[in-house]
């Protein structure tokens, strides 16, 4: 079904692998002739290499230093971006900038405040030339596809699953900081990523969709980190016998395997897509040159993917449904284990009381956003319903299309009648159920989805107030499969019928008479409209000569995502504003966070006010004097105080900023970790001035309380330091040095740092 290489390999005219090895070497040099080229000059020759090539500043392929062509947001990021932009001097847009409002539409929590964010968003989008997509015509994914994307160019998203690879782009998924830069008309910084071969045989039996090849492969890759900050590059005969749509289906899954980007070789289907969409020019053939060098290889027979299932809690944890079927009391039982350490072990959670009459029962369906929300996906399962009912008993099913004219295209050719006939209920456009705001079961119930994540509480429970639910990941056909059988959990290919497969037909008026475009053209004269919640950031210090950190959080989970670090859900309602969103920072994982990084930056106000903290804290006395023992010249003056925690490996998942940020505005000055899960995370934290230290060791010199003491900080990140030493102070007086590290920093990257935050070093 998925394999992957061993190391790197050859991809010759489009179709042939040959993997590297001494012999492989020889038979190609043999095979190939005058046409030999080594691995340096073959890589060049991805289809990855050439966009990237395009689109470098730098004159350095190895550090590059990228303009994208065009950016996008949404409702929960864009105020935040702008609002630092807006600090930091911008005047005018300087690309092509979308805002749509696809998170925070429904306009359910707090108020004023999300409509406050819309409002924000149309003035700015008037004042600096931008786009703006009102609440409900589109997933700002699906808007890209339709509108935005080209052959050849690069976009750079403010969403983690900013992925346009099936239509020729490459997209990336970054946090609000990194499009700041580009706002600014800075550059995305990076070294040459190493780029994967995605081989495509085969083509996917009758009822298998983009969500089972997708989990196939990141069940094969996430695990072992074997794409990790790299590109998928999608080739191979198999790319032929799928859709536009199945490859977007595919394409928008990269994001879980936690890669840099993606992109694919074009053809015939997709100059289709761009000419439906009124876009043909901005189609481009893309293919790998005739010999294209790859670091790795993950092989993919279509044709033997099963409908699959990422069970509870996270799209690596997959399946066949098949097997669940088959061994349903074993694999229940290996999720409920799992989840004691995904949960902490605060509830009860049990999978095993689903079965029913030896089968697995859920309660909800979901077929949704910029994973499920396609055309084809919800024409297939509408044909699988037709003529049949969901039932009258917990199961419910809901469809989320992820346009407007994709919506409208289905109230024409009679699916949207046929879904709703079945008990489904078919809604507006809206991202709601990917991060726990629309459609939160009921207490202990399990729901499967075709969305892009099934993470603890994000479907919206909460585990402080003992409620939990969960989530499986599946394709739409199986899931109207499942719900043609009134819940039980049934795979597609266990039907026997044929798909109709409509053709598309898109209606470009429906953005032409809604979407606000200033085709580039700004108004300074607009005023902007701020709602009560949207506020600036706060002050934010530059590095000083030596920091000392209290660890006010240790965290041993594998991989703590970034819905753990800052929830999502109601939360994000709070996006526009800095300091109340900081106060949900950890609450699923630490509740006593808060309060403890609170008393640090307490302290720390009283140092800048030119106030020793140890008057009002006793405690900062006794630890002074162990410091200077090591460092004579330490004081409050010249050192100040923050709050750290330690985690494995944070950082998976969303791109949101605020995972770094909200740390930032409690008083947060570092995070330490064994690694780092995404480039993303650690650059959100670098954007806001924290130090990403790495402590590679299993056990840790330090601990939750413990002060940590870092001398001459601000020299070792001008002097390019590696290695960092730190002292650790137990009980208040005991001190012990050990060493932290310093992974790769730009020389932008540690004026930031030293400056104290982006913001700071572009402020004029």
């Amino acid at each position: 079904m998925v394999k992957l290489s061993n190391g790197g390999a050859y991809l010759l005219g489009g179709n042939e692998i040959v993997e590297v090895s001494a012999e492989s070497e020889a038979l190609l040099k043999n095979k190939l002739g005058s046409k030999y080229i080594t691995k340096e000059e073959a890589a060049k020759n991805t289809i990855a290499y050439g966009i990237l090539e395009e689109h470098n500043t730098s004159g350095n392929m190895e550090k590059l230093q990228v303009k994208f062509d065009k950016l996008t947001s949404h409702d929960i990021t864009f105020v935040g971006i702008i609002q630092t932009a807006r600090a930091s001097g911008l005047e005018k847009f300087p690309i092509p900038y979308v805002l749509t409002n696809c998170h925070n539409s429904l306009c359910a929590v707090g108020g004023t405040i999300n409509e406050d964010d819309h409002m924000y968003g149309l003035t700015c989008a008037k004042k600096y030339g931008g786009v703006y997509v009102p609440p409900h015509q589109a997933v700002i994914h699906q808007f890209a596809r339709e509108m935005l994307a080209g052959g050849g160019k690069m976009i750079l998203g403010s969403d983690s699953h900013t992925r346009y690879g099936a239509l020729g782009t490459m997209a990336m998924g970054e946090g609000g900081p990194e499009l700041v830069k580009q706002l600014l008309s800075q550059t995305y910084d990076i070294n040459m990523p190493g780029v994967v071969a995605i081989y495509l045989t085969g083509s996917p039996a009758k009822g298998v969709g983009p969500q089972d090849v997708a989990l196939a492969i990141i069940g094969a890759v996430f695990g072992n980190g074997y794409v990790k900050n790299k590109v998928m590059e999608f080739v191979g005969p198999g790319v032929a016998s799928l859709s536009a749509d199945f490859r977007i289906g595919v394409d928008v899954m990269t994001t879980e395997t936690t890669c840099l980007s993606s992109i694919w070789q074009t053809d015939e289907k997709i100059k289709e897509f761009y000419d439906i969409h009124g876009r043909v020019s901005e189609y481009k053939e893309l293919n790998p040159g005739e010999v294209a060098y790859y670091d790795g290889v993950v092989y993919v027979d279509l044709s033997k993917i099963k409908p699959m299932i990422a069970m509870p809690f996270h799209p690596s944890n997959v399946y066949t449904i098949d097997e669940v079927n088959a061994n349903l009391l074993d694999v229940l039982h290996d999720v409920e284990k799992r989840a004691l350490v995904s949960l902490d072990g605060k509830v009860d959670y049990k999978l095993t009381d689903k079965i029913r009459n030896g089968k697995l029962y859920v309660e909800q369906g979901v077929i949704a956003g910029c994973a499920g929300g396609g055309f084809e996906n919800i024409c297939d399962a509408a044909d699988i319903l037709k003529g049949k009912f969901i039932g009258a008993d917990e199961f419910t099913l809901s469809v989320y299309p992820a346009s407007t004219p994709i919506y409208v295209e289905l109230a024409r050719n009679g699916r949207l009648a046929d879904l709703m006939q079945t008990g489904a209920i078919v809604k507006t456009a809206f991202c709601g159920p990917c991060f726990g705001a629309g459609d939160t079961p009921s207490n202990n119930a399990l729901s499967i989805r075709h969305s892009t994540r099934n993470f603890p509480n994000r479907e919206g429970s909460k585990l402080q107030n003992g409620q939990i639910s969960s989530v499986a990941l599946m394709d739409a056909r199986s899931i109207a499969a499942t719900a043609a059988n009134k819940g039980y959990l049934t795979s597609a290919t266990d039907l026997d019928m044929e798909y109709t497969s409509p053709k598309y037909h898109f209606d470009s008026a429906i953005y032409e008479n809604r979407v606000f475009d200033s085709k580039g053209v700004a108004d300074p004269s607009v005023e902007i409209k701020f709602g009560p919640n949207i506020k600036d950031w706060p002050k934010m210090i530059a590095l000083t000569e030596n920091v000392l950190l209290k660890v006010v959080s240790e965290i041993h989970d594998p991989v703590t995502t970034t819905d753990e670090l800052i929830p999502s859900g109601e939360t994000s309602s709070y996006r526009s504003n800095p300091l109340g969103l900081a106060e949900f920072t950890l609450s699923r994982k630490d509740p006593e966070y808060v309060g403890k990084a609170k008393i640090v930056q307490d302290m720390e106000r009283m140092r800048e006010e030119g106030v020793c903290p140890c008057e009002k804290y006793p405690e900062i006395k006794n630890v002074m004097t162990a410091i200077k023992t090591k460092c004579a010249d330490a004081s409050h003056e010249n050192t100040s105080f923050g709050s750290t925690i330690y985690a494995v490996k944070p950082g998976d998942g969303s791109a949101r900023e605020q995972a770094a940020s909200c740390q930032k505005v409690l008083g947060g000055f570092a995070n330490i970790a064994k690694e780092y899960a995404t480039k993303r995370y650690r650059s959100n934290l670098i954007n806001w001035g924290m130090l990403p230290f790495i402590y590679e060791e299993d056990e840790l010199p330090f601990a939750n309380g413990d002060y940590i003491f870092v001398p001459n900080i601000a020299n070792a990140i001008k002097e390019k330091a590696t290695e960092i030493p730190a002292y650790v102070i137990k009980n208040e007086s005991s001190i012990e040095e050990f060493t932290l590290k310093m992974g790769e920093l730009t020389d932008d990257e540690r004026d930031i740092i030293l400056k104290g935050c982006l913001i700071n070093y572009n402020r004029k």
